[in-house]
């Protein structure tokens, strides 16, 4: 068992990395992302540096500026930037609003990629007017980025950055101001920009073996994959503050609720659905199949609720609080008057999550010992005397449960995404409000790292799914 344990979470490593694959390209595929006003203002005529920078800032803090999967920049060549700059500014042909936006948001990602393209046309091009708007781009495109403290100390980084700021300075002016004619400004800036590129054209030139790293590496997934392996889930592009610690905060509330809702459930099915296997067509069984499909049927946000409105609101009781996880307003000061507390508010949300997995799992549980009380050893087992109890307990109850315990490899990620319905109806914060919220407001990074957390969980669940077969059936070996 231990061989196929190792090589299950071996198995692991390539399916997370593939699922992190499928979930990031579905989330920067779809429609809409962060930023995109930002940069849908920066296509606009009349934009000023600042404006520009700002765009430029926030895309390369969350790594918008890079293409998604596959680098291609550095293979641009000279015609194709200096097509992007003539649509970008409309300077030949007709080019739609559209195409102009587009224009503009490739030369601001483009980077340091075009910047050997940009000065070649600052120097040599024909048309006066190409030249200018490419100087104007190239103050923008030459720049390199600040380092962040968490890339090294902050001394280090300090340092750094002073002397980072000072090269981005050396050129910021070295472009036609507003009120500047554009031939006695060329004049001006073309020596300064050709002196520049001589003393710094090796950090803009690329050889076969960084056009093959940039091509994977420069990418939006290789860098959310390298902060990942820092256990870095990114900052949320909302509160500009970093997932981890928001994750962790939210997450203990769904993990209250759906394992209490989990424990609560194989306590009461198992039980509940040998009872029908042993007598199947009794009274009893039909009441229970009736009572709980009827409660299977009813929708999460029903049966909430129905709860809320007859124990919480007065009619006719008024028992259990109307929502929250607990009293924030006079909390009690002993840690068993918390717990309480907690219990006291959770119990309605707990009740409504149990209802529709007590028939799923009671129902399962009824089929799988109904299947091995036919079985040949269970009749064996009676004929050598043994008591029905031990028949039904210790060789029916542990051979039958093999169909709940497939279905515990679903349960699990609940406890990481929560359930959306219930934790709105009794305005719980966690997982799944969480994650509906990011979803709304295209929180990429916490959409990510949910998912993230419930496709990690549910590998774990099958794992364990398929060793607990080991456990209570002796028939099936994993060596």
């Amino acid at each position: 068992m231990l061989q196929y344990t190792l090589r299950r979470i071996l198995l692991m490593v390539p399916v997370f990395f593939l699922i992190s694959l499928l979930v990031f390209l579905l989330l920067n595929l779809a429609p809409g992302r962060p930023g995109e006003r930002g940069g849908a203002e920066s296509g606009q005529s009349g934009k000023t540096e600042v404006t520009s920078e700002s765009v430029m800032l926030f895309k390369q803090q969350f790594a918008l500026d890079k293409p998604i999967l596959l680098n291609t920049r550095s293979w641009m060549d000279q015609g194709e930037v200096r097509r992007l700059l003539s649509d970008a500014y409309g300077l030949e042909g007709d080019p739609t609003p559209a195409d102009r936006v587009a224009a503009r948001e490739a030369l601001e990602d483009g980077g340091f990629y075009l910047v050997r393209h940009l000065v070649a046309l600052i120097l040599q091009d024909q048309s006066p007017a190409l030249r200018k708007v490419a100087a104007d781009t190239i103050v923008l495109s030459a720049k390199k980025p600040l380092l962040s403290e968490s890339s090294a100390g902050a001394e280090e980084v300090t340092r750094a950055n002073h002397t980072l700021d000072a090269f981005n300075r050396e050129f910021r002016e070295w472009k036609c101001g507003d009120n500047e004619e554009v031939e006695p400004c060329l004049v001006r800036i073309t020596p300064l920009w050709q002196g520049w590129w001589e003393a710094n054209h090796a950090d803009y030139e690329f050889e076969g073996s960084e056009k093959l790293s940039s091509f994977f590496l420069d990418t939006r997934f290789a860098a959310y994959w390298h902060k990942l392996l820092n256990l870095d889930l990114g900052i949320s592009v909302v509160n500009h503050e970093p997932v981890l610690p928001q994750l962790l905060g939210r997450i203990k509330y769904s993990i209250s609720l759906s394992l209490l809702s989990i424990l609560l459930a194989y306590t009461l099915a198992v039980p509940l659905g040998v009872y029908s296997a042993v007598r199947p067509g009794s009274t009893a069984d039909n009441v229970s199949t009736v009572a709980l499909f009827v409660l299977y049927s009813l929708p999460t946000f029903f049966t909430g609720t129905v709860l809320l409105k007859l124990l919480s609101q007065g009619t006719p009781l008024e028992i259990f609080p109307t929502g929250g996880f607990y009293n924030s307003d006079d909390p009690p000061q002993t840690t068993l008057g918390q717990l309480v507390d907690i219990l006291w508010h959770i119990a309605m949300p707990v009740a409504t999550s149990t209802s529709v997995a007590l028939a799923a799992l009671s129902r399962y549980a009824r089929t799988g010992v109904i299947d091995v009380i036919r079985a040949d050893y269970i009749r064996t087992a009676r004929a050598k005397g043994l008591s029905e109890p031990v028949v039904i307990i210790k060789h029916a109850v542990r051979n039958g449960m093999i169909p709940i315990l497939t279905l515990l490899g679903g349960l699990l990620p609940v406890l990481v995404s929560g359930s959306v319905v219930i934790e709105v109806v009794f305005n719980i914060p966690g997982m799944g409000t969480f994650l509906i919220d990011a979803i709304n407001q295209r929180d990429y990074n916490v959409v990510m790292a949910v998912l993230l957390a419930s496709s990690l969980l549910t590998q774990v669940g099958i794992l364990i799914s398929d060793l607990s077969y080991a456990l209570v059936d002796p028939r099936i070996s994993l060596d």
